[in-house]
């Protein structure tokens, strides 16, 4: 009988927890899922989704009027749009390897009704002939991004660069502030340097270059120099750098009328050559190695007096800088400019090249003072005019903030070759 009662007891206790889960047993809805609406595609203001698009480069050989040929637009409504185009846009100028894009219309025609010619990551030229021809210039929303930056030297600035995945436009901008003040062809491992710059982006993610550097600190053979980018209304009514006890940084003439290259031979009036027999043959000038179609820089400012091709001097261009200075630029591959235009400091002039007597490429700059030749390396050039003393003031307080984030900045351990 005792069996037969744990029996009936088993027996209640699972009917039990059975009844137990049924009761407790939760419906569970189902779950619809909503079907979201296709992101929408704009690009130059307008939306893709519209159109048939065509991306595509601008090839060695082409122009617009045969871009549009092959899109089915006729000579006669190409002729219309160039000429009513032609004060905004020069379609003649359309440049190989610049991206185009091409919108037609999603009917059965495919006629082409928009063409975006992109002048670079940020500018844009739009020309519309859907009903009547517009052509507008425009940029992409830009956003601006401080950084900062610091770095050892162990062969060059570009080189530490790459080394260090940084912009290579921030050494470029670098060598500009101090192409007065240090000579890049002459960097020593162990230099090192610190930067706040501001880099811009398009669509927070596609790199578009450098605006600007805001400060930096360069240590050369053991000498600091500091750069602060300033507003100067009382000089030159722009922007210029200056050290901490605002000197500018900026002299009358630039060390060398090419970036990143080397001095291949210096100037030396008891220069002996093996080829003419061990004789004197001096040479008045002081060669920058560097690869053919460098860009070669205006020293100065100045106006051309000379942009020709002769003898042994090759293609070469000659200026004027005051009564005092002139500079010359030899064995150029082709000149920039034209005798007669005025040059700032640092325009390109021409391009490195192998004309005249020379054995590699390189350019010859040659240096007067006074109708004669000199060293420029010994000359004791002007420096420009430092900050106004109505200006100090306001000076030393903008920079104080941006000193002390320059100062502590660390510098990346790397290894010192």
């Amino acid at each position: 009988m005792k069996q037969i009662g744990y029996l009936l007891l088993i027996v209640v206790v699972l009917f039990s927890c059975q009844k137990e889960k049924k009761e407790t047993k939760v419906a569970i809805p189902e779950v619809v899922e909503e079907k979201k609406a296709p992101p929408v595609i704009k690009e130059f203001g307008y939306v893709l989704d519209n159109f048939n698009v065509v991306k595509d480069t601008i090839r060695p050989g082409d122009s617009f009027g045969a871009i549009m040929d092959t899109h089915g637009i006729s000579r006669t409504k190409v002729f219309e749009i160039t000429n009513k185009i032609k004060d905004t846009f020069n379609v003649a100028r359309i440049m190989a390897g610049k991206p185009y894009m091409l919108l037609k219309s999603k009917d059965t025609t495919e006629k082409a009704q928009v063409f975006v010619y992109q002048n670079n990551k940020i500018d844009y030229t739009v020309i519309d002939f859907r009903d009547s021809i517009i052509a507008k210039k425009r940029k992409k929303p830009v956003k601006l991004v401080e950084k900062t930056a610091s770095g050892i030297i162990n062969s060059s600035l570009m080189q530490t660069f790459d080394d260090l995945d940084l912009n290579f436009l921030v050494a470029y901008n670098m060598a500009d502030i101090y192409a007065w003040t240090i000579d890049f062809t002459r960097l020593q491992a162990g230099d090192r340097f610190k930067v706040i710059y501001v880099e811009k982006f398009i669509d927070d993610t596609i790199p578009a270059g450098v605006d600007q550097i805001k400060a930096s600190y360069f240590e050369h053979i053991n000498k600091p120099i500091y750069a602060f980018r300033f507003k100067d209304d009382s000089i030159t009514g722009g922007v210029d750098y200056f050290d901490e006890e605002a000197n500018n940084l900026r002299r009358a003439f630039l060390t060398a009328p090419v970036k990143f290259s080397r001095i291949s031979s210096r100037y030396n009036l008891r220069r002996r050559i093996k080829y003419y027999g061990n004789k004197i043959r001096p040479h008045r000038g002081t060669d920058f190695a560097a690869p053919i179609g460098t860009p070669i820089l205006a020293t100065a400012d100045g106006i051309v007096t000379k942009s020709e091709r002769r003898g042994g001097n090759g293609k070469y261009v000659k200026i004027r800088h005051n009564a005092t200075y002139d500079t010359q630029y030899l064995h150029m591959s082709r000149q920039a400019v034209k005798v007669g235009e005025f040059v700032r400091q640092g325009d390109v002039i021409g391009y490195i090249g192998m004309t005249g007597n020379t054995g590699g490429p390189h350019v010859c700059y040659r240096f007067w003072k006074n109708g004669k030749e000199v060293d420029p390396f010994k000359q004791d050039l002007p420096a420009s005019k430092p900050l106004s003393d109505s200006l100090r003031p306001k000076f030393f307080t903008f920079i104080e903030p941006i000193k002390a984030t320059l100062d502590s900045i660390q510098f990346k351990p790397q290894e010192i070759l």
